[in-house]
């Protein structure tokens, strides 16, 4: 692994310990060259994802964008941090172990607000209203009326999902 400060190609592992429900191996190097420690996440990558965009763009799917996007609908609220990887984790392996490896952009965006639905109503509100881009409080509305009533949200097709 090479050194992030310096460069150097050769850096020593100091400890390893499992992370995320043993998914994950979180490692701790040492730089022989010019002594700093970093650390490093090893993951399993069952393949190689590609998101295809709204507009049939293709771009390499990208597990950090998707945890911001869920950190921000989560945000002040009572879900602590590894609970929020454990989510994330979910929905990668969901997506890798679908058999498919380009995936709508609608599909990621569906699976992250049925997710969030179950774990926080106030996450999946704000996750649906930049996901869908509300524009007006009838939008607004109409999420917590499906919410309330316990039935699945219905696409509006005068609203379409952001690519973003």
């Amino acid at each position: 692994m090479r050194c992030p400060f310096c460069g150097h190609d050769d850096t020593q592992v100091k400890d390893s310990r499992p992370n995320e429900d043993g998914v994950a191996i979180r490692r701790r190097r040492f730089c022989s060259s010019c002594g700093q420690r970093f650390t490093t996440i090893e993951r399993v990558q069952l393949r190689e994802l590609t998101v295809v965009k709204t507009d049939g763009r293709k771009v390499p799917f990208d597990r950090e964008k998707l945890t911001r996007s869920i950190r921000i609908a989560l945000r002040k609220r009572p879900v602590e941090s590894e609970r929020i990887e454990r989510i994330v984790t979910g929905l990668v392996t969901r997506l890798e172990s679908s058999g498919d490896t380009d995936i709508p952009s609608a599909r990621i965006g569906e699976l992250a607000m049925d997710t969030l639905r179950e774990v926080d109503g106030v996450a999946y509100v704000r996750f649906a209203s930049v996901y869908r881009d509300f524009r007006e409080e009838q939008d607004f509305s109409s999420i917590l009326t499906s919410m309330r009533e316990g039935t699945a949200p219905g696409s509006d097709p005068s609203v379409a999902p952001s690519d973003d």
